[in-house]
């Protein structure tokens, strides 16, 4: 295995105003790349009454503290307005899963069709050579006779910030095209690089909600672009013959496993089980490790293999079922029309649909799919 890079190449740096991104760029530059800054305009929601919501990924301050790290580290800074195909693919999508009854991940559809994907297009056209960012994983280049160039993703060193899981969308022609400078470096030692570097950000601090969403919960923004219908909240019918034990506000408010905000008061604690779309209601268990929480499999769609190439099957392999979760042995299968059955050494607690399924071998990512099925 190679680093990517050994001849000096023209490379735009995703720009956020943050120290990872900032930390990328000037590491880039100091190894002689022609690097230039780009910040990317997200949409922003316009809510009656109040004053306009900044997107946190764009708003003027991370604006401002861009434009000063480029002119601290000796870059240009251009903006790229990627408002629109944010709102249509991104922030549509993430209303019109809810409304179905899914609880999709934005962040990886966002670096498939936005924030990298569609910023690799542009840039080609514009000349670059490279797309880096500030993202904590690991990119090498095999090199094999059988296969000319294979790019692969591994995690990142440091395991608490690692963000592969958000990246099992790419393809071989895209991988080609982004660099992550950030892989072998830990959180402490990017911000002690910032320090050393006196990059005017090196004490920001970072947000991690979700960044169009004004609060710190999205189930208010929900309320405001959903039609959302009430409902009764039972016991399941096999634990107290479906016990009406109160009111739903919406099912699209709910997550299996949810504990905080079920809204029963009295009694408790419950856990969302099951939501039923065709009654409206909202099934619930009063123990969170209840049998009915865990489940052995899961449907994959719509799977992504990072090498191009689907590898045998049966494929032995652990699979994260969402960012943060501890990886699990499992083995998957093919089924029809590109789904795949994940069946796991042992049962798995909130497999939920709309989140994602990525797979690793070790510490490489293999791939991944959305979960439509449990």
């Amino acid at each position: 295995m190679t680093h990517i890079m050994q001849n000096k190449k023209r490379i735009a740096a995703a720009m956020s105003g943050g120290v990872d991104s900032s930390v990328a760029a000037k590491l880039l530059k100091d190894q002689g790349h022609k690097v230039v800054g780009i910040f990317l305009y997200f949409w922003k929601e316009k809510i009656k009454g109040k004053v306009n919501f900044e997107n946190k990924c764009c708003s003027t301050e991370a604006l401002m503290d861009a434009r000063r790290v480029c002119n601290k580290i000796g870059i240009p800074l251009y903006t790229l307005n990627f408002s629109k195909i944010f709102k249509k693919q991104i922030v549509d999508n993430f209303l019109g899963e809810y409304k179905i009854g899914n609880t999709p991940n934005p962040c990886v559809r966002c670096n498939k069709l936005v924030k990298l994907g569609f910023l690799i297009k542009q840039a080609k056209k514009l000349g670059f050579d490279y797309i880096a960012t500030g993202h904590y994983v690991k990119k090498l280049k095999v090199e094999s006779k059988k296969l000319k160039v294979k790019y692969k993703l591994y995690r990142a060193k440091d395991k608490n910030k690692d963000q592969s899981y958000f990246l099992w969308t790419f393809n071989q022609g895209e991988l080609k095209h982004l660099l992550f400078p950030l892989g072998n470096y830990t959180k402490p030692q990017v911000r002690k690089l910032a320090k050393k570097f006196n990059l005017p950000v090196a004490e920001k601090k970072e947000s991690q909600e979700v960044c169009f969403i004004p609060e710190k919960s999205h189930n208010e923004f929900l309320q405001r672009h959903l039609k959302l219908k009430p409902g009764l909240i039972l016991s399941l019918p096999s634990r107290g013959r479906g016990k009406v034990l109160g009111k739903h506000s919406g099912l699209p408010l709910y997550t299996i496993g949810q504990r905080k905000g079920i809204g029963i008061g009295g009694t408790g604690p419950y856990y969302a089980a099951k939501m039923d779309y065709k009654t409206n209601t909202l099934y619930v268990v009063d123990n969170g490790n209840d049998k009915i929480l865990f489940s052995n499999t899961l449907i994959a769609k719509n799977v992504n293999w990072l090498s191009d190439v689907e590898p045998k099957m049966p494929l032995k392999c652990e699979a994260v079922i969402r960012y943060g979760h501890k990886s699990a042995k499992c083995a998957i299968t093919k089924l029809l029309k590109n789904k795949y059955q994940v069946k796991f050494e042992q049962a798995q607690r909130a497999i939920t649909p709309g989140q994602s399924a990525v797979f690793y071998s070790g510490q490489e990512v293999l791939g991944g799919g959305i979960i439509c099925q449990n």
